[in-house]
């Protein structure tokens, strides 16, 4: 059952804001509360372990439901938090949070998908035809189908991925009666952007989203479906292992931005040619440490190594669609 913001305490409502603004703004809003309220949150704070993401989207959108309600301000809301949420968290970061909450509250029909729970999309798409959620999935962006897919039972998620692999685009006119659909379903009515959905490449970029396990599992569902069609899919995905075909260049420039920590867990799980890849790409020094650190590691769970492989690769195909590395001719053509 999905969380209501009543369900969630007040101390642990202001740990989750304040942890999702950064440390530095953290301090400053902390430096102006009280010793006994500066204790509770802290205290909270201090508990808050994994907090899901659409935990952590309810309290920010209950935060600026309160402060547009704070007409005393004096300022334009959305400006207002267009411009502290950028301030705490950087442009890039900022970004789809903003989008969410100042975009997605006015959006309608198959847009207002976008912004919805991964659950509930997942609840009102699951009893409609195959091809309809194949046409729905292939419509909204590649991480969030993937995590409705993996909400999906699993016979559903072979037919789905065939259909969204063999779409060749779709008329306007029933991309529009679609987005009709789905206004009637929640009330709206949005904005097309494309008829231009589906295809092998939107499949792969799906099924790169997915976690290891599902990933695996149904790459040899397919396979068995439709053998041809599998292979089309899997030539255009780019799994952690294709790191060792990156250009040094875009090795070097993508380890800038990885977070140690993440890479030393990530690295557990990657073979041979890749820590030796990456390891060629440092420097003596940074190397000698990360051979260290993953000696010193101890057992990690295989879901953990997974999220931290993945973490890595979106960021490698971000920079990728921003044109600061290559990451290769198949991960090329996907992009």
């Amino acid at each position: 059952m999905t969380d209501t913001i009543q369900d969630i305490a007040g101390d642990e409502r202001a740990a989750i804001l304040l942890m999702s603004l950064g440390e530095e703004t953290a301090a400053d809003v902390l430096k102006h509360m009280g010793a006994k309220a500066v204790q509770k949150v802290g205290a909270a704070m201090a508990s808050l372990t994994n907090v899901p993401r659409d935990r952590m989207e309810l309290v920010i959108d209950n935060f600026v439901e309160v402060l547009e309600s704070q007409t005393s301000l004096g300022v334009g809301s959305d400006d207002y938090v267009r411009n502290v949420l950028v301030s705490a968290l950087g442009e890039d970061k900022a970004g789809s949070l903003i989008d969410r909450i100042l975009i997605g509250r006015n959006s309608k029909g198959l847009e207002a998908l976008k912004w919805m729970e991964t659950r509930a999309v997942a609840e009102l798409i699951r009893h409609e035809h195959p091809q309809i959620i194949a046409i729905v999935l292939s419509y909204l962006d590649s991480d969030q189908s993937a995590e409705i897919l993996n909400l999906l039972p699993e016979n559903l998620r072979v037919d789905v991925m065939l259909r969204i692999a063999s779409l060749d685009g779709i008329q306007p006119a029933a991309l529009k009666e679609l987005d009709e659909i789905m206004e009637r379903q929640f009330s709206g009515a949005g904005n097309l952007k494309a008829s231009n959905v589906g295809g092998v490449k939107v499949a792969a970029n799906i099924i790169n989203m997915m976690d290891g396990a599902t990933e695996q599992a149904l790459i040899e569902l397919l396979r068995e479906q439709d053998e041809v069609l599998s292979q089309r899919i899997e030539d255009l995905m780019f799994v952690f292992d294709n790191l060792a075909d990156v250009d040094d260049r875009s090795m070097q420039r993508l380890l800038r931005e990885v977070e140690n920590d993440r890479l030393v867990l990530a690295l557990k799980g990657a073979n041979k040619t890749v820590k030796e890849k990456i390891l060629a790409n440092m420097s003596k020094r940074a190397a000698e440490m990360l051979t260290e650190d993953l000696e010193a590691a101890g057992p990690a769970k295989v879901s953990d190594v997974d999220a931290a492989q993945k973490e890595i690769l979106t960021l490698a195909r971000k920079l990728a669609d921003e044109g600061e590395i290559s990451l290769g001719t198949a991960a090329e053509e996907m992009l």
